[in-house]
């Protein structure tokens, strides 16, 4: 999360401000995210939000890349 670029280029990372509100939008559970490590990508896709989509590519190509 903290690692995705910004849309405009011109900074890294999402906020867990804007992570949280993310998560309130769609009706999921923040704590258990940060408890967990993550979440499911499916979740997020399923919210069709452009940050979280962007945020779920960022983390498959992290993946690809052995990260």
């Amino acid at each position: 999360m903290h690692s995705v670029p910004a849309f405009n280029g011109s900074g890294r990372g999402y906020c867990h401000k804007g992570g949280r509100a993310l998560a309130a939008r769609y009706g999921l559970d923040w704590s258990q995210i940060v408890r967990d490590g993550g979440i499911n990508a499916q979740l997020l896709i399923d919210t069709g939000d452009a940050l979280a989509l962007h945020l779920v590519e960022h983390a498959r190509r992290e993946v690809a890349c052995g990260q």
